[in-house]
């Protein structure tokens, strides 16, 4: 296993923000189609690169102008070999897909950052399945060959950290932290939860947190909640309890509804902005080590300066 070369600036006091549901966003707000909820496609165009830089740009403003830090987050949450077999990638096109989407980032690390600002370069990792159902499983070592791939490419590249978005089931989340541990990276699970505050699995939060840092040795940098509304999963959370302590990241969706309503939409629902802005100063209240905050499926930049305005004060 080799050891990861990275700081995390993050794992520090200082406050970070990051961006909100990229997918929703270019869906319902910019009117681009998404096969299998793929951002990453966008390369593919001719004005994908502008569309995301331009997309990033808004939320590192806000960071500038509240003087927190900030996780660029990679468009590759399907960019793993089966999606990208599906929307008809070659492994090669997918790692240089991976390639191109870390050297965007760094772009724009190097364009905003600064003193009051530091900014993060992270490789997103997406399930090998669905992201709101266990639709299939893997044991943690057919997990770790899995995601091995992509991780190894995101390694040889600018990235700080490879953090997993929705992930389902706490064998998937070892696989992944044993993967980016023999690639020397540091990572960052996120969990998603069902209405009932548990991970759609059926797992408790903290069964599943426990689990992956009993088998990975404590192995990620943090733990995140995404994908869920703060209703859906603030009553987990037992204060005083030490696997809450793992938690520094939370990106809620925007909604109340399910997974499976949300499934069935047709149109955005951007929720209650200031509602959910409280939730999030109620939940860092219940989180002693939350520093991270962003939002995922139906927020955008508004949401985001939302929560930044009840939180923070302006620079």
């Amino acid at each position: 296993m080799r050891q990861h070369r990275h700081h995390l600036p993050q794992l520090d006091s200082h406050p970070f923000i990051t961006d909100g549901g990229l997918e929703t966003t270019l869906i319902f707000d910019h009117g681009y189609e998404l096969p299998a909820f793929a951002a990453f496609d966008l390369f593919r165009r001719p004005e994908g690169y502008t569309v995301l830089r331009d997309y990033y740009r808004d939320y590192l403003r806000q960071a500038r102008n509240f003087g927190t830090g900030f996780i660029l987050e990679s468009p590759t949450w399907r960019a793993s070999r089966d999606w990208g077999r599906v929307l008809g990638y070659a492994p090669t096109e997918l790692a240089e897909i991976n390639r191109q989407a870390i050297a965007l980032l760094h772009e724009l690390r190097q364009e905003w950052q600064c003193p009051s600002t530091p900014v993060v370069v992270s490789g997103c990792i997406g399930p090998r399945g669905d992201g709101y159902q266990v639709d299939s499983t893997m044991s943690a070592g057919e997990a770790k060959a899995y995601h091995q791939e992509q991780i190894d490419t995101l390694s040889r590249t600018q990235a700080d950290l490879v953090s997993a978005f929705t992930i389902t089931y706490s064998e998937e989340a070892v696989g992944i932290v044993r993967a980016a541990q023999a690639a020397g990276m540091p990572s960052a699970i996120g969990f998603t939860v069902e209405t009932d505050g548990r991970l759609p699995s059926g797992e408790s939060l903290a069964a599943a947190i426990m689990a992956v840092d009993r088998e990975t040795q404590a192995g990620p940098a943090y733990y995140m909640i995404n994908c869920a509304h703060p209703t859906h999963f603030s009553a987990a959370l037992t204060q005083g309890a030490d696997w809450v302590r793992r938690i520094r990241a939370v990106r809620a969706n925007a909604s109340e509804k399910s997974h499976a309503e949300l499934d069935e939409a047709t149109a955005l629902d951007s929720g209650d902005m200031a509602a959910l802005a409280s939730h999030y100063q109620a939940l860092r209240a219940r989180l002693p080590l939350l520093n991270i905050f962003g939002g995922c499926c139906g927020t955008d930049h508004r949401h985001v300066q939302a929560i930044c305005e009840a939180l923070f004060q302006t620079a």
